[in-house]
């Protein structure tokens, strides 16, 4: 999600200071400038957010197990956003966050999320709640599962999310322009849009 989120905001003329844990992972270039760093060492985020416009948070992980990453990261983020005066925050939860619970399509509901993702989910559950107490103009953006192949029809955006609405696929470049669109438009601040394709 994150290269093709910097790939994308490159395109669109943008410069990106990109965190990683593991350098080789994104190409350094003259619009992007890497930085190798745990992203929830609030020192290294403090020395790299000085002088951007923005933060986007969008972070992952491979195991099934419980996990404080999401909840630590934010923490450290979010204080070393106040350090430097940054103040516009766009963080990716996802599909099982919150009120978005139940409503991914049935495979993602009945197989995945209890399965698969449920651990991190309730990290994400205090991730955003953290977002939300904060003074900063954020927006929490929470995509269907992720799928390869692009759905059929509009893509939705839900801030209301009605019973029996489910959302069951987005591909990556989709959930990547729409946060450039939020960011670019000044779009979505202190709300959850929850987006996809039925």
């Amino acid at each position: 999600m994150g290269s093709c989120l910097v790939e994308q905001a490159v395109a669109r003329g943008h410069r990106v200071t990109a965190q990683t844990r593991t350098v080789a992972r994104i190409r350094e270039t003259a619009a992007v400038h890497v930085v190798a760093g745990s992203p929830d060492d609030e020192a290294f985020l403090r020395r790299h957010l000085a002088g951007h416009d923005a933060a986007v948070l969008c972070i992952g992980i491979g195991g099934i197990g419980t996990t404080t990453l999401f909840s630590d990261t934010t923490g450290a983020l979010i204080a070393a956003m106040r350090e430097n005066g940054v103040t516009r925050l766009v963080a990716i939860t996802g599909i099982g966050a919150g009120d978005t619970r139940g409503h991914g399509g049935w495979f993602y509901n009945h197989v995945i999320f209890p399965l698969f993702t449920r651990n991190r989910y309730a990290d994400k559950d205090r991730q955003e709640a953290m977002i939300q107490q904060s003074d900063l103009d954020w927006t929490i953006v929470r995509p269907a599962p992720f799928a390869a192949r692009a759905g059929t029809g509009l893509l939705q955006v839900v801030t209301d999310i009605p019973p029996g609405l489910q959302l069951r696929s987005i591909q990556r470049s989709e959930v990547a322009a729409f946060i450039l669109d939020i960011l670019e438009g000044g779009k979505f601040i202190r709300q959850k849009p929850f987006i996809g394709h039925c």
